[in-house]
């Protein structure tokens, strides 16, 4: 088979990242696609910098055994900590996820604007060099969220405790007027809705959503043409599913695919 018709890989602590997979696939609807969700080790967002490196590589070589030629890091904490490793060790493109605060500053240069990340994320250097970068620091107010990658990671996007939760989060910042709201982690895409309706009530302001997962794709399809490794194929591409956790995992994939290919 020719490298370019090997499928392209994609993974996540667990079913997050299938947000990227369906804009991927949107933008790249004759390619084939894996998708490896970490569920098992779900979330990585309050994990040590120690731990995440190792599942984040285990997750690399999973899917460099599959034959990808490809490998997406569809989680925002694993980026930061982990994608240059993933670079050096692997011969292949690796396409990483960042916090779309870039976008959201451009368009609202003089209005907040919330970011909505883990722990992890919102802690590593690679984070604030970007604020740095578009001396953004003082403008861009950051909100933790430990519990919420989890929340979403059960499957079930109704769960009332999802919107409680949200509550909790955004209620010490009421009435700052955001003008944009970065979701800063694959799992928020789900509950974006849900962020934007939280955010406008309590805090104000367009509370316009953000969300790396477009540009991310539109990235992937951007490098696999330079790299001459887009898919000959004019059939619909297939994803396959896996989960290093239990099997109902890969029906919560499935399902959160439908979520944005309805």
């Amino acid at each position: 088979m020719q490298t370019k018709e090997l499928p392209i890989g994609v993974f996540d602590s667990g079913a997050g990242g299938v947000s990227v997979l369906a804009q991927a696939k949107i933008c790249l609807p004759h390619e084939n696609f894996i998708y490896y969700g970490d569920s098992a080790n779900a979330p990585y967002g309050t994990r040590s910098e120690n731990e995440i490196r190792d599942l984040t590589l285990a997750c690399g070589d999973f899917l460099c055994g599959k034959g990808v030629k490809m490998i997406v890091i569809a989680c925002n904490t694993a980026t930061s900590i982990t994608v240059q490793a993933m670079r050096e060790k692997y011969n292949i493109p690796i396409i990483s996820i960042e916090p779309a605060v870039k976008p959201a500053v451009e368009k609202h240069p003089q209005d907040q604007i919330a970011v909505l990340a883990t722990p992890a994320t919102l802690h590593q250097k690679r984070y604030w060099h970007l604020l740095d970068k578009l001396n953004a620091a003082g403008q861009v107010v950051n909100i933790e969220c430990d519990s919420l990658a989890e929340l979403v990671e059960q499957g079930n996007l109704s769960d009332p405790h999802i919107k409680a939760y949200l509550y909790e989060r955004f209620l010490p910042y009421r009435g700052r007027n955001f003008g944009g709201i970065v979701v800063g982690c694959t799992h928020y895409s789900f509950v974006s809705a849900q962020i934007r309706d939280v955010a406008k009530k309590i805090c104000g302001g367009s509370c316009e959503i953000f969300d790396g997962m477009y540009g991310t794709a539109r990235h992937v399809a951007n490098v696999l043409a330079s790299e001459g490794l887009l898919s000959d194929s004019t059939e619909e591409g297939a994803v396959a599913f896996f989960s290093s956790g239990e099997e109902h995992n890969v029906g919560i994939f499935k399902r959160f695919l439908r979520f944005f290919l309805k």
